[in-house]
This record gives structure tokens, sequence and C-alpha cells, in this order.
């Protein structure tokens, strides 16, 4: 099997280490990854004739490391195109993010805009991502437990145009998790998202910079200021008991089938109706 493989923390975040670690039995890897961290991009992608720098890291057995210094979409398009052109991969897998991908998280995310550009393409495509933003997160229960869940997609994946898994796995060791549970994205926001970045906020926050602040702290001008989108979650009163971000919260890994053709059914059908 080919598998290419991609993120949208860059390419020497430990969650995409720990991904190539488990993905290895399955195939030959081909890693194509951002130059730096990427989170929030969806789908987008480098355009407009902008140059995109990349790299070819490290050739190794069963194993080809690139990076590309744009969007984690950008990323599997190239894989796409550059590399694989003109066959295509068997499978892209994202992650393992640094953060859940549940509920609303979805629509913003890089590692799942990675994953439905495997799913424009026609590729089986599955994001994955840990519960939790520490640096050095310990991913023993993703490399446990997610080559199992893989091996369960794979063996009958969603033919339907458009499909692809987002994966979520609580922050817990192996033996708290509770189970694995189909699941639904889930109804939720963010309530006063940009707070003010400095030491204050992260004695708060109890945790070190980001991938992406770290960077964009050490290009701060002297007139700028720095503020971090890091709002309260808020969870909406609405929600169906088999919503993504809630069976997490109870200690299950939720596998989540979405698709990139998302039109509203019923409202089409409504619209038939009255004009």
């Amino acid at each position: 099997m080919r598998i290419l493989v991609t993120n949208d923390d860059g390419y020497s975040a430990r969650g995409l280490r720990s991904l190539v670690r488990l993905l290895r039995p399955f195939g030959d890897l081909t890693i194509v990854s951002p130059k730096n961290a990427q989170s929030g991009m969806s789908m987008a992608v480098t355009m407009g004739y902008k140059p995109i720098a990349v790299k070819h890291i490290e050739d190794l057995p069963g194993e080809d490391w690139w990076y590309l210094d744009g969007t984690p979409a950008s990323c599997v398009k190239f894989g796409i195109d550059n590399i694989f052109y003109p066959q295509k991969p068997d499978l892209v897998v994202s992650g393992i993010n640094h953060g859940n991908n549940a509920a609303t998280a979805t629509l913003y995310s890089g590692t799942i805009g990675a994953t439905m550009e495997g799913a424009v393409n026609g590729i089986p495509a599955v994001g994955v991502s840990l519960d939790t933003f520490d640096e050095n997160a310990d991913f023993s229960a993703v490399e446990k437990l997610f080559p199992d869940i893989l091996r369960k997609l794979l063996a009958s994946f969603n033919p339907r145009k458009g499909a692809f898994y987002n994966v979520n796995f609580p922050y817990l060791a192996p033996e708290d998790i509770k189970g694995i549970r189909p699941a639904r994205v889930g109804y939720a926001h963010w309530e006063k998202e940009y707070v003010a970045y400095g030491p204050e906020f992260l004695a708060a926050r109890g945790h070190q910079q980001s991938f992406a602040a770290r960077a964009y702290a050490d290009t701060k001008q002297p007139d700028e200021e720095l503020y971090v989108m890091a709002g309260d979650f808020v969870s909406e009163p609405d929600n169906y008991p088999d919503a993504d971000h809630l069976l997490m919260e109870q200690g299950y890994i939720t596998i989540t089938p979405q698709n990139i053709y998302n039109t509203d059914l019923e409202e089409m059908k409504r619209l038939c109706d009255i004009i």
C-alpha cells in the first residue's frame, strides 16, 4: 500500500513522527508536511502564482520525507501531482494533530482540510487527532489503538463519493479509554476568542508556547501587540447524545464519517416546494 502522510503542525511535530511509526507496517510512506505550523487552514491552498518552497528531506527504505512551505491541503496536492503522478496514493492519513478536531473545529482544521483534499481526489482518507495541545504529549494510546481502527476502516471503506473519516482520541492512557464510538459532528462554538498573548496568558493556561505561537513571537515588531485564538469552547444545548465532542469528553475514541459534498438535502427539498 502506498500512503501519503501529512499534518498541520509541521514536519518536525512529534505527532507526525508518531503517526509515521504506527503506519510503517501498512506500506510505503510518502510524507509531505508543512514546513511550519499551519493550524486552522482548513482546505486553503497556496495559489495566485505565489512560489512555494519545497525540500526533499530524506529518502529511507519505504519512507520518503518532504516538506512544503504551504498549507496542509497544498501538501496533499503536491504529493498527488508531483510525487505520485501519474499514479495516486492508496490512502491519505493526516495527523496526529495536537488538539482535537471535534465539533466545529472540523470546519477550521488544517488536519481535516488535508484529509478532505484526499477525498476530493477520490482517495480513501483519514484524519486523526489527540485532545491535547501539549507539545510533549504522550501519543502511546494512538499508537496502540489506531492501527486496529485503521484496519477496520480499510476493510470496508465507505465507497460514497467524497467520504472521509475523522478520528479523535481523548487524552487518556490506553487502559482508561472506554471504547470506540461512531459519532456525528457536534454543535459548539467559541466565545471571547482572541486574548492577549504573553506571560500572563501562559501562566494562566499552564502550558508553554505552541509551535505557531513561538514562530510569530520571534518575529514580533516593537509596535505590534500579540493576540492568540484561545477562547472559551461552548457546547450548544441541542446536541445529540452521539455528538463527537460529548463522547470524547466521556472517554471514548470517536470516528466521525464525513463528506465533502455537504448539500443540505432537507433544505433543498424545502426550496423545491417554495421556488
